[in-house]
């Protein structure tokens, strides 16, 4: 951020802050407190606007002599945090933490270690499944808590996710595996075996997108190598190498559309980014996912990338302007609010397909339409279409990155 910039915003916050209170009877300076109140809104919103890939919290520990724990992200937030307090006159004790936490010393790498990694909103089991994390995926690990790890995804989101699905590991052992030999699961859904035969027990089963180290081969099976150390066998018919796969070139609509067919049946599922269930940002994320294109995880991030098309006519969605405009490939936003005069929050993603039909996970995996004579005509969609983004123009760009040019998976994690 530019020096004027932050004396910009340094002035404008110190102006909101409140000045009102008084000390209470109990010797709580409620003044004070108001003060670390609105300064920790303030910072949030500069540095940590979205908090599902920015982190800033603060806690009161003790109110006489005042002392806070600090816990967040975000590097910059700290000191213009204890900046904006000096500025205020706020006199506290700061227990500090910048996340990864000291407390891993240094091992705050990680790869996903099952077929799909549930994960939650909070470090329990009881908690809302936010996301999932393929087999293989690169991980950044924050902190540790109730066998839980707080983690941020090649997505830039962050969740907590069991510690059973992630091998933990320092930098050199991450870069062992990042530059390893490794293969891809390609068909949607199997299993890898004990023996190189499909007639042994099983060691896991697999989904489209699983990665794992190739160690060997035998017969029609390759040996693979799982993160926490596992050796199984998986049908070469059903793989392909992973230098091959990242280093496709870009997709074309043709092949995002033709992946998002593949799904097509799959139940909608909250927190789905897999072949085992989808819900309407995962399903658009997987589809491009696996034609080696990162997109942001859900569907209010996403309409904030690529390119903005323009499908409206005195600001008023028009039909005949989305089909002149939009190209398959396409993602389209809809917002539930718009139907009930609520605000236009985007809630539901869909990829465009062409000739006014889209295809989405909204109860299943489908294929609906935009318009009103068609047989497979969503009329609820249609009334709260949004706004649309153009993705394959904008590969590379912020938040659409290319799995082979993502630092996660290519470079030391920053």
């Amino acid at each position: 951020m530019k020096v004027d910039m932050k004396n910009f915003f340094l002035l404008l916050i110190l102006f909101f802050i409140s000045v009102a209170g008084s000390k209470g009877a109990a010797g709580i300076d409620s003044l004070q407190i108001k003060k670390v109140a609105a300064i920790t809104d303030s910072v949030k919103k500069l540095f940590a606007p979205d908090k599902r890939t920015v982190l800033f919290s603060t806690e009161i520990t003790s109110s006489d002599p005042l002392a806070l724990k600090v816990e967040t992200s975000s590097r910059e937030a700290l000191p213009f945090f204890k900046e904006l307090l000096k500025k205020e006159n706020v006199q506290a004790v700061i227990e500090e933490s910048i996340l990864p936490s000291a407390e891993l010393n240094g091992k705050i790498y990680g790869v996903a270690g099952l077929s799909v990694c549930n994960n939650r909103l909070m470090p329990e089991n009881a908690s809302e499944m936010v996301s999932q994390t393929l087999l293989g995926t690169p991980v950044e690990i924050l902190k540790k808590s109730y066998g839980y790890y707080l983690v941020r995804t090649p997505d830039q989101y962050i969740s907590w996710t069991d510690d059973a699905g992630i091998a933990v590991m320092d930098k050199p052992a991450f870069d062992q595996w990042r530059l390893a030999s490794k293969i891809v699961f390609t068909a949607n859904y199997g299993h890898s075996y004990s023996k190189a035969s499909q007639d042994s027990l099983p060691v896991s089963d697999l989904v489209a997108g699983n990665i794992l180290k190739l160690t060997g081969k035998k017969k029609n099976f390759y040996q693979v190598t799982y993160p926490d150390g596992r050796i199984a066998y998986i049908p070469k018919k059903q793989t392909e190498p992973y230098d091959k796969w990242i280093s496709r070139p870009n997709p074309d609509a043709e092949q995002i559309i033709n992946t998002a067919k593949t799904l097509i049946g799959v139940p909608y599922l909250w927190g789905g980014t897999s072949i085992k269930g989808v819900d309407c940002s995962g399903f658009t994320k997987t589809s491009y996912y696996l034609n080696g294109v990162i997109l942001a995880r859900d569907a209010s991030q996403q309409a904030l990338t690529g390119e903005k098309i323009d499908i409206f006519e005195k600001d008023t969605v028009n039909i005949e302007k989305c089909l002149k405009n939009l190209k398959a490939g396409d993602l389209l936003f809809f917002s539930a609010g718009k139907a009930r005069g609520k605000g236009l929050r985007v809630t539901h993603t869909a990829i465009y397909m062409g000739n006014g039909e889209f295809i989405q996970a909204a109860g299943l995996v489908k294929i609906s339409s935009l318009l009103k004579d068609a047989a497979n005509y969503d009329n609820r969609q249609t009334q709260t279409l949004v706004s649309a983004r153009r993705i394959l123009t904008a590969i590379g760009t912020p938040g659409i990155s290319r799995i082979d040019q993502h630092t996660f998976y290519q470079t030391e994690l920053k």
